[in-house]
């Protein structure tokens, strides 16, 4: 019998592997940009990434096996999914459409679908929330960044 959380972060993966379609002009599209002084951490992005996708696969697992295959808890799991689609849309659009804009828009949306996430599942589970903080903590943080980068890269609004 396949558990829960194997289909969980098995969806989880799979958005994971296919938001990433970027061609090498995307790729060079956003490594010649121009970044902020202050971040001196763009090396540890995608370790702090992956461990905040981690956090949403418990959260949602948590979720689900408090009250499996209810309506409500489908409900929840469509915006879980809905907050990793957006999350991994964020580069893969902005590099496509060569974007800042596109990317902060993109990142503040992230943040107040995490927000409203957070307030669904406080009434079933503090931990599931609890998991969401990395999420609440991270995203606007990198949708400042892509915000402070638009004024560095004026081209590329």
């Amino acid at each position: 019998m396949i558990k829960s959380w194997m289909v969980i972060g098995g969806v989880a993966i799979l958005i994971a592997m296919g938001g990433s379609w970027l061609s090498p002009s995307d790729r060079q599209w956003f490594n010649r940009l121009k970044r902020p002084q202050w971040l001196t951490f763009e090396g540890a992005i995608p370790l702090i990434w992956t461990f905040i996708f981690i956090c949403l696969a418990w959260s949602a697992y948590i979720i689900w096996e408090g009250n499996p295959g209810t309506t409500t808890t489908w409900l929840i799991m469509g915006v879980y999914l809905l907050l990793e689609i957006a999350t991994i849309s964020y580069t893969s659009l902005m590099c496509k459409l060569r974007s800042l804009q596109v990317g902060t828009i993109i990142g503040g949306t992230g943040f107040f679908v995490a927000l409203f996430l957070a307030i669904a599942v406080y009434r079933f589970s503090s931990w599931a929330t609890i998991l969401l903080l990395p999420y609440l903590l991270w995203s606007p943080i990198g949708t400042y960044t892509t915000w402070t980068m638009m004024f560095l890269n004026p081209d590329d609004v």
